[in-house]
């Protein structure tokens, strides 16, 4: 029998997920930005900065920032980093991968920039390669987490840390419902005026719902081989950040 796993809220086929969320993604590539402004009122920029305050990237730096679609935090991080560093953007899908390209050469920052295709589970660089990674709302679309976490720490150097920004799980009760009405009425309905795409954001919001939560998130990284595992969650556990250490 094929191995199982969830596309939201459907089972599918293991190996069919990443063909699936390539489709996902193809479809609103163009949108991504604009949609992430409209679906956070902007907030996704404090939780971004936030992010990139807790990586402790400095100039020098080795950097990989993963599922990292248009390029937003490669650039913040490419800053950091300087002429002397190195930020490696990388994401599963081509067409979220050239329009990252083509904003960080528009923003004058392909000089420490590299643009690399690959999938998180089997990542295609050498041992103790890098100071920091990244991933920031993309972990919840990776088939295998786990295996996709020990490829993590396979490439980070030692002392090197992970940091996962991703969607999570409500902490104020009263704030759930709310959440919810958000997520599955307005959010598709918000996808198909600006992005003309309801079905992605549905998906995204069954996505969210499949992932694990903090507590669930921050075993999985000490499983795969993380230290000093924490979490902090932003805007009511909407969101939280996850960091990780390789010693």
């Amino acid at each position: 029998m094929k191995k199982q796993t969830h596309f939201g809220y459907q089972k599918v086929a293991a190996e069919e997920k990443a063909g699936k969320v390539a489709e996902v993604f193809h479809s609103v590539a163009s949108k991504y930005d604009v949609m992430n402004d409209l679906m956070s009122m902007g907030v996704h920029r404090v939780w971004k900065r936030f992010a990139i305050g807790q990586s402790g990237v400095r100039a020098g730096h080795r950097v990989l920032d993963l599922a990292g679609g248009t390029g937003d935090l490669a650039a913040k991080l490419a800053d950091r980093v300087g002429p002397s560093g190195e930020v490696i953007l990388s994401d599963i899908n081509a067409s979220m991968l050239l329009e990252g390209r083509d904003r960080l050469i528009e923003a004058g920052k392909i000089n420490n920039t590299r643009v690399v295709q690959a999938n998180a589970e089997c990542l295609p660089f050498p041992d103790n390669y890098f100071n920091c990674i990244t991933i920031a709302f993309g972990l919840r679309n990776v088939t295998d987490k786990d295996k996709a976490l020990r490829s993590m720490l396979r490439v980070l150097k030692p002392g090197g840390r992970l940091l996962v920004l991703e969607f999570s799980k409500p902490t104020a009760p009263a704030l759930a419902p709310i959440y919810d009405f958000y997520s599955f009425k307005l959010l598709p309905l918000m996808g198909k005026v600006v992005a003309n795409d309801a079905e992605s954001y549905r998906y995204l919001a069954e996505s969210i719902r499949m992932h694990p939560d903090q507590d669930t998130l921050k075993g999985m990284m000490a499983g795969a081989g993380f230290e000093r595992c924490e979490y902090f969650n932003l805007s009511g556990g909407i969101v939280a950040l996850h960091r990780g250490y390789k010693f």
